[in-house]
Parts: C-alpha cells; structure tokens; sequence
C-alpha cells in the first residue's frame, strides 16, 4: 500500500487475465496454480515468479522499479475488488451505512476510494481489522441473532477510541522506572503537555506512553513515536534512526478533528487511522518539472506541502482525527503543539521498531526508548530525557537492538 504510489501498474491487467477472475459483483477465484499459501510456507510460487518477471525480493535488499509496480499493480487490483464488493452490496441492500473487517479493510487507501466512490454515506472499520475484528463482529452476531438480544445504537464512539488495553498508574509507572535506574522527572499534568509541545517543536521524537493500549495494529496516541510534520527530514530519521525500516514507509497525521477540513479534503471521522485523503491543495507545493520527472525513491526527498513528513508521494496521508472526548490527553499535547506552530498535527508512528510488537508496559518503552533515536519518553507524568540517562546502559540498549 506504502511502495504502490512509487509505481505504474503495468501488471494490474496481466493479474487480472492470469490470478484473478473478478466478477461484476465483485466476488472473485483465484488461479491456485499461482500460489501456494494452501499447501507451502511461501505466499506464491515459481510460476508466479515467471509471470511477473522475477522471484520475491529478498529480506534487506534494495528495492528496484520493478517490486514498486508490482506493489502499485496488487494495490489497483485490490480497490477493484473493493469497489465492486460495495457497490453490489449497496444496490442489493439500499443501505447507507458500510461496516468493515478483515485485514483488508486494513487497506486506508482502498477505504478512501470507497468513501468517495459515493456507493455508502458513512464507512465505519474495525480498528482491530484483522482476525481480532472478525471475532468480535462473530460475538455480536452470536449474541443479538442467537440469543435474540436487544441491539442498543450508542451515540459516538462506542469503542472510546479503541483504548481497550493495559494500563499503568503513575506509582506503577515510577516504580518500574526506577527498578530500571532510569532518570526521570515527575510533572503535573499541564507541565507534561508544555514541555513536550516545546520539545516537538523543536524537532524532537518523542515516544509518548500514556492510559490504556490501543486495540489493534495502529498506534493512536497512547502508544506512540510523535514528531513535528513540518520538518523536511522527520520522515526519513524516524524510519532509519527510531524504526529501523525501509525509508519509503509513510508516516501517518493525527489532526484535531475541528481542524481536519482546514489541512485535507475530507470532512469525515477518521479515528482509527484506516482512511486516506489528500493534503488541501492550499497546503501543496507545486513540484518542478525536473521533481516531476523522478522516479522510484528518489521521490520521496521532495517536499510536497507544509506537512512533508505526512505527505505521501502522491499527496495523500493517512489520516486519524483526534476527539477530545475519546483522548483529552492527546487532543491537548496537539492543540499546545498548534499554539506554538499554527500547526495542529502531529507524525505518529507506533511505538516499536521493526520486527518487534508495539510496547505495552513501561519498561518497553523504556528499552525501545534506549535503544533507539527516540529524544524525549514521556511515560504517564514521568519525563525522561535521553541526554539526561546513563551512557552505560545507552551502549548496552542500542548493542542489544543490534543483536535483535
């Protein structure tokens, strides 16, 4: 989904003659002689890899032309999936309203299109869109068509923001903290907001620990890596420096939802982080035509608008609206950021590196923390500076994340 807006789908219709027979309806069959994900441990297979030019790119090597129109190919063919599936289900019903699941709802730019192709009004998604979201959906049904349960509409977000996870007290928080001889202050919480608002600002990561764990594979604010989207660089740095992953990955904006019409062309709850739109073309920087003739990942160092590290390739962001009454906490640290910058957005990235889960407990964070290039850890009211801890037990993190 990442790597597709670096290229031309120049597979899309060899896949639709040769891998997939998509129906009007939008059902579909795939050529199993393609795959073998049934019967083996490899996703496809050598005919495959004689269909489309070539075997699978091997783990940590460079990324060509080639793997990026496959990628842009796959991301086409499967929004041709999706709108056909909604439109045929919107005519046959005549609803207005589109729940999803599944881990292709997963796929925001897919969701995008299908909020604006029209078919449905409102599209609401699973924010544990995966296996975890397909059981929930299957408990639901169990209990209002099996055991004839009443079905009771909640106004708002019935989730809370699918702040669902563990949670630590401050005491417990210090307490771990200390047992791992981490030097920290403790603030209040206006404090908190000012002091780390000042550090985004200046162009700090911060990972940012706070109440309960998000449910599901997106960070929304309460297991995060913030930074400052204006900055031409963030980008790039969060990506080799703290996650430790290709460079091309985009990194997502959380937006005041007052503010969301002001900076995207969207008007539309986005809390989950599973819908895409466009920058306002009023925050756009018209590129050069010799930016226009790049190609690849050469791409990716042009600024595009007054977001850059938000600004996918193509103009898009995926995008996730902040309500303050599903995380006054968050929806704070961003309206002191907006106070400071006229800015009221800020990157965030799940608090993780590559290969590893996002943290739950403090002492996660404090490891990925030492570990990595992440400036600033706020855990609860607890601030932690990484200038201000033991250059001993720096070494010993960041040798540690080596071997991993």
């Amino acid at each position: 989904m990442g790597l597709a807006a670096y290229g031309e789908p120049r597979f899309a219709q060899l896949m639709m003659d040769k891998l997939i027979d998509i129906k009007p309806d939008g059902s579909f069959r795939l050529d199993l002689s393609y795959f073998d994900y049934c019967t083996g441990l490899r996703m496809t297979n050598t005919a495959f890899d004689t269909l489309v030019g070539g075997p699978p790119r091997g783990s940590e090597t460079p990324l060509t032309q080639r793997h990026m129109d496959l990628a842009a190919s796959l991301q086409v063919v499967t929004e041709e999936v999706m709108l056909r599936l909604a439109r045929s289900v919107a005519k046959d019903t005549g609803m207005k309203n589109l729940c999803l699941a599944g881990g292709v709802a997963l796929n925001c730019v897919g969701n995008g299109k299908l909020l604006r192709d029209g078919a449905f009004e409102r599209i609401w998604i699973q924010p544990a869109a995966g296996d975890a979201g397909g059981a929930v959906g299957a408990a639901l049904a169990a209990y209002h068509l099996f055991c004839d349960k009443e079905r009771h509409v909640s106004r708002g977000d019935a989730m809370h923001g699918s702040y669902l996870g563990p949670a630590y007290s401050q005491a417990e928080c210090e307490a771990e903290l200390n047992a791992l001889d981490a030097k920290f202050v403790s603030l209040d919480d206006e404090a908190v907001i000012s002091r780390v608002a000042d550090a985004l600002a200046a162009g700090k990561a911060v990972g940012w620990f706070q109440g309960r764990m998000e449910f599901g594979p997106r960070a929304l604010g309460n297991r995060s890596i913030l930074g400052d989207p204006r900055a031409r660089d963030m980008q790039k740095n969060l990506n080799l420096k703290v996650k430790f992953r290709e460079s091309f990955r985009p990194f997502a904006p959380s937006v005041l939802r007052e503010d969301l019409p002001d900076w995207f062309s969207m008007d539309t709850d986005s809390p989950y982080m599973l819908l895409v739109a466009d920058v306002d073309s009023k925050r756009c920087r018209e590129m050069s035509a010799a930016e226009q003739d790049l190609f690849g990942i050469d791409k990716l160092n042009v600024v595009r608008s007054e977001i850059p590290a938000v600004t996918h390739v193509d103009y898009s962001a995926r995008i996730q609206t902040v309500h303050r009454e599903t995380n006054p906490r968050y929806h704070s640290l961003i309206s002191a950021f907006k106070e400071r910058t006229g800015c009221p957005l800020l990157v965030n990235t799940s608090f993780n590196v590559r290969g590893e889960p996002i943290v739950c407990t403090p002492t996660d964070a404090y490891r990925c923390f030492m570990g990595t290039g992440i400036d600033m850890l706020v855990i609860g009211n607890c601030v932690l500076e990484k200038t201000m801890q033991n250059s001993a037990d720096l070494v010993r993190y960041e040798a540690a994340f080596e071997l991993d």
